[in-house]
């Protein structure tokens, strides 16, 4: 939407301005931190995906493998680390708003967990607690993800660069 020179001089000075202000507006530091706020949230979105894809995928072998009961307790520690990293990202998204410790209530979540799981007869800890660690599979693959991705790219540039290089006359 490109105007001509003489469209853009029937324009009132207020609307110039206005769209000056759009313009800084969009270059402030608030869009940047609205910018980085959605990564964050494409991050963490992404973060229950694979947790919870890892979950399912981990759930059925243990159940087919152990027993029921196994499988169940493992799903028992694998949603307590969904809320875990629920707290988590709720931590992390008031670090600069207030002075708190991050991770207290997620810690508070885990030793309850634990501690129920060693006292109540049906629950097994070790189940619950590698069913607790699946977030950190999570993490790990996206982590693996990224440095592929990345890596991926960088490859991509490099044969780029050799190819222009090699056409280029010498």
């Amino acid at each position: 939407m490109s105007q001509s020179p003489s469209a853009l001089s029937n324009q009132s000075p207020e609307t110039t301005e206005k769209q000056q202000e759009k313009l800084t507006q969009e270059s402030s530091p608030s869009n940047e931190q609205g910018n980085s706020m959605t990564e964050y949230y494409e991050l963490q979105r992404t973060l229950y995906i694979y947790t919870l894809t890892l979950m399912g995928l981990i759930f059925v072998p243990v159940w087919y493998f152990y027993s029921l009961n196994t499988a169940l307790n493992y799903l028992l520690g694998a949603l307590v680390s969904l809320v875990y990293l629920r707290f988590l990202a709720k931590d992390v998204e008031r670090l600069g708003q207030q002075e708190q410790r991050i991770g207290g209530k997620g810690l508070g979540i885990f030793a309850i967990l634990i501690i129920v799981a060693s006292k109540w007869q049906q629950l097994s800890i070790l189940p619950v607690f590698l069913g607790f660690l699946t977030y950190k599979g999570g993490i790990i693959f996206y982590m693996l993800q990224s440095v592929f991705s990345a890596s991926g790219e960088l490859d991509s540039e490099i044969t780029n660069t050799n190819v222009s290089e090699e056409s280029s006359p010498k």
